[in-house]
């Protein structure tokens, strides 16, 4: 895995997920409540204040849980719940070294298709069904994981050009797009609340 990402929209943040399949795992677990950009900015901002150039289950997974709030929590946050957040990628990253030896790449390196792929990503701390199928259509599109099946299993998020999710931002232009498209669905859900009263 090395390729360049755009979603943190930052040169040397983005190089990190580009190579490092942990840290586009955690960007992924910390992409909610914020803006896309900060979520995946945080694996760069927490291995600089961890010393590293790269995330490291194992080191993440045996830490100091308060101290690695604490590491979260340094200003600027790395989320707008650095403390809960802490705890869900420690979690992630122990999950990651019992099943898999703290490689996050073997999540999805000689899966056998489409279906047990969004089933090992479920499996993991933090991952529903929709952050699985939206980091599953972003191995596929972005990252060359596609075993077989993978649109169909990454839902409406695999769908080609479908400017739904991080799965389809390679830039400034596909990020707008990827914008109007979740404005568009909170106008519709809103619509649909108001129409129900």
């Amino acid at each position: 895995m090395d390729v360049t990402l755009h979603l943190a929209q930052d040169p040397e943040a983005d190089e990190l997920l580009g190579r490092s399949p942990l840290a586009a795992l955690v960007g992924m677990l910390l992409d909610q409540q914020i803006p896309m950009e900060w979520a995946f900015k945080g694996p760069s901002t927490i291995a600089k204040r961890m010393g590293a150039d790269d995330l490291d289950a194992h080191e993440i997974a045996a830490y100091d849980p308060e101290a690695f709030a604490a590491l979260l929590s340094d200003k600027p946050a790395v989320h707008r719940y650095p403390g809960s957040m802490a705890q869900r990628i420690q979690q992630l990253c122990q999950y990651l070294v019992e099943h898999y030896d703290g490689d996050a790449s073997a999540v999805w390196e000689g899966v056998g298709d489409g279906r047990e792929l969004l089933k090992r990503l479920q499996e993991l701390p933090g991952f529903g069904r929709q952050k699985a199928q939206i980091f599953l259509a972003l191995l596929g599109k972005q990252l060359g994981v596609t075993p077989e099946g993978w649109r169909e299993a990454a839902g409406d998020y695999g769908a080609p050009r479908s400017f739904r999710s991080v799965a389809d931002i390679t830039g400034p232009e596909s990020l707008a797009k990827v914008r109007a498209h979740k404005q568009e669905m909170k106008a519709a859900a809103k619509a649909a609340k108001a129409a129900k009263k």
